[in-house]
């Protein structure tokens, strides 16, 4: 099966010209400028006219939480991986706070036949540290596991890594990249006790950013950093909140000029929800925005947006995140934390490049292309020759107002809802396949897994 997509304005490695993008079966095989109406005619079985769309490559989204196993009554693979393809999403990385945790070779194994059985597009998983399981570190497939997450603070799940010794020995033993949630337990719990003098044992959303404060995410981070650059290990941040954490690391570029070798040993990401809210949201929105770590203030928004191009943001990502609305009732302590992101992350980016916060090139890089380098992925995020044909074919100028029989995730709704977005995703191609199309989703395909090359 041949597929042509002629006339698209292609956006990748930071260029953007209008060309055409030969399919075979699951790669791409041709990438041209021609403008050529009969080009690739005589070669091909299928030809998609993608004038006045753009062509980017799949978006790889390295922070997701699809609750399967043990959490299925909000999430499952087969309903958040449907919202990745309807969102422009070819690939992702799941986290390990499932039930039971993911923190044994048999359990990570179990992940990965789950993915296998029901994912709409392509998938890997993280093995999850503890205080106990750091000797398992070395036995991990290095060309199969995303990488370790750890938990540097109390998060979902109970995976809470406090030890010094514990975190000692995760730095030295990790065959691969170290993703952290930083936050620092005691400065939380400080804190909280804090709020709750004065404000009773349940505090209103609005104080979720004094409890979860600045100083818990810099303490965290700051250690983080420091365990880094003292056993050579990669870290990878996970969702920076605050200005200060900016400072903490270099800010050089993630790969050299005309190079794919990663040159940054400390890296970091910004999810979308940091991107766009500020805790003036939570008048608004209450605790569908409340996440770990808190939403918080403009001048760290504004720091955040300015890193996406300045330098120290080098991923973005969503930390996508489902909950049931009857469980985000309360407020600080009895609404939980997180919040479904995954299907309009592209879309919301894509309005910031519309506002001027970013290049739509650098949308690109940061959503495609350096997820790719980062985790070293075989064969993806990018559109080249012999690279596989995960490609997303979307809109300008189409205003469309998010309403709730749009989404996909399971737990069905949305804190975007009622937003109004000027791109739209047309078409999503997974290996080759045409997983999504103008709102349908081919319930019969499965993604791969993801290889990576170490």
């Amino acid at each position: 099966m041949r597929t042509l997509i002629k006339n698209a304005t292609i956006i990748n490695e930071g260029k953007k010209f209008i060309g055409s993008v030969l399919i075979e079966e699951d790669k791409i095989v041709n990438v041209t400028s021609q403008s050529d109406p009969c080009y690739g005619k005589e070669q091909t079985d299928c030809i998609i006219d993608a004038e006045g769309l753009y062509l980017i490559p799949g978006v790889i989204d390295d922070h997701v939480h699809f609750r399967e196993p043990g959490l299925t009554h909000k999430a499952d693979i087969e309903s958040e991986s449907r919202a990745a393809a309807a969102g422009g999403v070819t690939s992702y990385m799941d986290m390990p706070n499932v039930s039971p945790l993911t923190t044994d070779l048999e359990r990570l194994e179990e992940r990965f036949r789950l993915g296998a059985a029901n994912s709409r597009v392509n998938y890997s998983y993280f093995f999850g540290a503890t205080n106990t399981n750091a000797d398992l570190l070395p036995l991990l497939d290095k060309r199969r596991v995303c990488g370790v997450k750890l938990f540097m603070g109390s998060s979902t799940g109970n995976m809470l890594v406090d030890r010094q010794e514990a975190l000692l020995n995760i730095f030295r033993k990790s065959p691969m990249i170290i993703m952290t949630h930083c936050e620092d337990s005691s400065v939380i719990s400080e804190n909280l006790e804090k709020c709750r003098q004065k404000y009773g044992n349940d505090p209103d959303v609005t104080h979720h950013p004094e409890i979860r404060s600045e100083e818990a995410c810099y303490r965290s981070t700051e250690l983080a950093v420091k365990l880094a650059q003292e056993t050579g290990a990669r870290l990878h941040l996970a969702h920076l909140t605050t200005a200060r954490e900016l400072e903490l690391f270099n800010k050089k570029a993630l790969t050299a000029p005309g190079s794919d070798k990663v040159e940054k040993q400390i890296t970091a990401e910004a999810c979308v929800a940091h991107l766009l809210f500020t805790d003036q949201d939570y008048d608004r929105l209450g605790t569908r925005i409340k996440c770990n770590p808190a939403i918080k203030g403009e001048h760290d928004r504004q720091a955040l947006r300015r890193a996406l191009t300045e330098g120290g943001i080098d991923v973005i990502g969503t930390d996508h995140a489902p909950h049931l609305l009857q469980e985000k009732e309360g407020g600080c302590v009895k609404a939980v934390s997180g919040m479904p992101m995954l299907q309009f992350s592209l879309v919301s980016m894509l309005r910031l490049a519309d506002e001027g916060i970013l290049p739509i090139e650098r949308v690109v890089e940061l959503m495609c292309h350096a997820p790719a380098h980062l985790f070293e992925i075989k064969g993806r995020g990018f559109i080249r020759p012999g690279y596989q044909a995960d490609l997303v074919l979307i809109r300008p100028n189409a205003p469309w107002t998010l309403t709730r029989d749009r989404i996909q995730s399971k737990c069905g709704w949305s804190p975007l809802e009622g937003e109004t977005f000027n791109w739209s995703v047309e078409q999503t191609y997974c290996n080759g396949h045409l997983v999504y199309n103008h709102g349908y989703i081919d319930d019969e395909y499965r993604g791969q897994e993801l290889e990576f090359d170490r």
